[in-house]
């Protein structure tokens, strides 16, 4: 260490650049514990396409609805810690069976309190309207959760005109371990799920590594294959005025997303 003289601090004149706004901006809350959805979002939406924000809403395991309702009171919190000033295209709150729980509609409103007028974008809505664009009236579905936690998800779908013809979940109630299951697993177990009275597959849950394995899925049962974060970055796409991405997850990309004009 110097026993000299401090160096004396000088003041110096900064330059700034204007705000980037060539690139659309997109936010996103996630849950605390979550490991997947900004890998999946970078996959899905390049970094020279459109800039990515996240922030984290506090979360404790396991993944039980009254753990899922607990995040309602903190979703204005944690959107107002989305760049502050800075226009956003569309928010997403990364968590399927939250969404579902909470209610959509609620989830909108909290955020819009923090953060109004901008689009507010569920896996829940998104995957329902990636259904709809697919033509798919029955699905089989698989989640990685426990049974009272999957209950609710059959139920928001068979509520808004979807059957549930067939329905699987691994169980767990820690979302740090859907993160783990294996993917050659995850395909089995997807594929046993299929039934001659299915059109689709719907794979449930943020934190669940399914982008990895759709085209798999999709080139075994021969039917589309929606998962969460598949779903969610359709529709963000759309909101932000991105083209279909160069790569692809499923057969989704196939079909434009919704815009800002027919937003979810």
């Amino acid at each position: 260490m110097s026993q000299g003289n401090p160096a004396k601090i000088e003041p110096l004149v900064p330059r700034f650049s204007p705000i980037d706004t060539a690139l659309p901006r997109l936010g996103v809350i996630a849950l605390a514990t979550d490991l997947t959805f900004e890998r999946d979002a970078a996959r899905l939406i390049d970094w020279n396409e459109a800039r990515l924000h996240v922030a984290r809403i506090p979360f404790d395991n396991p993944t039980t609805p009254d753990n899922l309702r607990a995040m309602g009171p903190n979703l204005k919190t944690a959107a107002a810690l989305l760049v502050p000033g800075v226009e956003l295209s569309a928010i997403a709150f990364a968590c399927t069976s939250a969404s579902i729980t909470l209610s959509n509609e609620t989830v909108t409103q909290a955020i819009g309190l923090s953060r109004p007028n901008v689009p507010v974008v569920t896996p829940s809505s998104a995957g329902l309207a990636a259904l709809k664009t697919l033509g798919a009236k029955r699905i089989a579905l698989l989640t990685p959760y426990l049974p009272e936690t999957t209950a609710p998800v059959v139920r928001y779908f068979e509520t808004n005109g979807i059957a549930v013809k067939r329905c699987g979940c691994f169980g767990l109630g820690d979302d740090r371990d859907m993160a783990r299951i294996d993917l050659d697993a995850l395909v089995e177990a997807a594929v046993s799920l299929d039934d001659p009275d299915v059109e689709a597959l719907f794979l449930s849950c943020t934190s669940l590594p399914a982008v990895d394995v759709i085209d798999a899925i999709e080139t075994r049962i021969g039917k589309p294959v929606v998962s969460s974060n598949q779903a969610t970055l359709w529709v963000m796409r759309g909101l932000a005025g991105l083209p279909a991405p160069a790569r692809r997850a499923g057969r989704l990309f196939d079909y434009p997303p919704p815009d800002a004009s027919g937003a979810i």
